[in-house]
């Protein structure tokens, strides 16, 4: 097994839902970090249990959701005597096909014993000794399980961020990796909305509210949208708009964002911010982004 298994070897596929991963490592080498990135994913996730009870927990999970779960664990040297079980227990789950992964993680002492430094805790090993002894025996304790290990991941240089990216890209699925953008329309007359990322202004444009037969129809009707799109600031708003929230998009992923919400807004949500709103979400849709559009207040008048 090479130091660091690639995407490619381990993630999950749409098709296979049903997985255990078990995370181990140093203290202080990302455990929970990695463990929260599965969790946000939607995976089941128990922390800091002895091995033995894996298979009970998976089968309890298994019962309770009807279809093989997504199921993680976080164990550790502090279960003691019982960790050392941990060996048996991967092979008996391999042997049943329940297709365990397990992650260790690592960093080298010094980066460590500057974190154990920053949050001003003791390590759970080093009894009456300092921090780097007690990194160095949960060094030791873990070594026979390195090369049990399916997925090694060295820390040193990595910050949450980039964990939890390397967790995604190894465990979710290609869907659970895009960035999902919610469109929201609004009216401004009954507040911005707080949960934007991006807000904008749409009010420029002609309002279907002043012509008559328009005013009783909505942004999705087709004859709203015509006339709201037909105005040629509004097509270059909406050009203009693509081009600059491009490299937004292409950013957040890049840095581990996965939801962004723009909110387009005008008088009262009902015409011109939801006419913008929908042809936005089209836009994006045909540049392969994973688009939802929301109409907050229409309706509401």
């Amino acid at each position: 097994m090479p130091e660091e298994a690639t995407a490619e070897q381990v993630s999950v596929t749409d098709e296979e839902p049903g997985e255990i991963v078990i995370i181990t490592g140093l203290a202080g080498a990302g455990r929970e970090t990695a463990a929260h990135a599965l969790e946000d994913l939607g995976w089941y996730v128990v922390y800091n249990i002895a091995p033995q009870v894996i298979r009970a927990l998976y089968d309890l999970q298994l019962q309770t959701e009807g279809r093989p779960p997504r199921f993680a664990v976080v164990v550790d040297p502090r279960s003691g005597s019982l960790f050392s079980e941990l060996y048996d227990v991967v092979s008996e789950l391999r042997d049943a096909e329940l297709r365990p992964r397990l992650v260790m993680l690592t960093a080298d002492e010094g980066t460590l014993v500057r974190r154990f430094d920053s949050v001003r805790r003791p390590h759970p090993l080093q009894g009456d000794e300092g921090v780097l002894e007690g990194i160095r025996r949960e060094r030791e304790l873990l070594e026979p399980y390195r090369r049990l290990a399916d997925v090694v991941i060295d820390t040193s240089t990595l910050n949450v961020h980039q964990l939890t990216m390397k967790m995604r890209t190894l465990f979710g699925t290609s869907r659970e990796q895009e960035l999902t953008v919610n469109i929201l329309s609004f009216g401004f007359k009954y507040g911005i909305p707080i949960e934007a990322d991006h807000v904008s202004d749409v009010r420029f444009i002609p309002n279907p509210y002043w012509v008559p037969e328009l005013r009783p129809l909505r942004g999705t009707d087709d004859a709203v949208s015509s006339f709201v799109l037909g105005d040629a600031n509004a097509r270059d708003f909406v050009e203009r708009y693509l081009d600059m929230i491009a490299p937004v998009l292409r950013g957040y992923s890049t840095e581990n964002k996965h939801f962004t919400t723009l909110a387009i807004g005008c008088t009262g949500g009902k015409h011109r911010s939801v006419a913008v709103a929908e042809r936005i979400g089209d836009e994006l849709r045909r540049a392969g982004h994973p688009v939802r559009v929301r109409h907050r207040d229409l309706g509401r008048e």
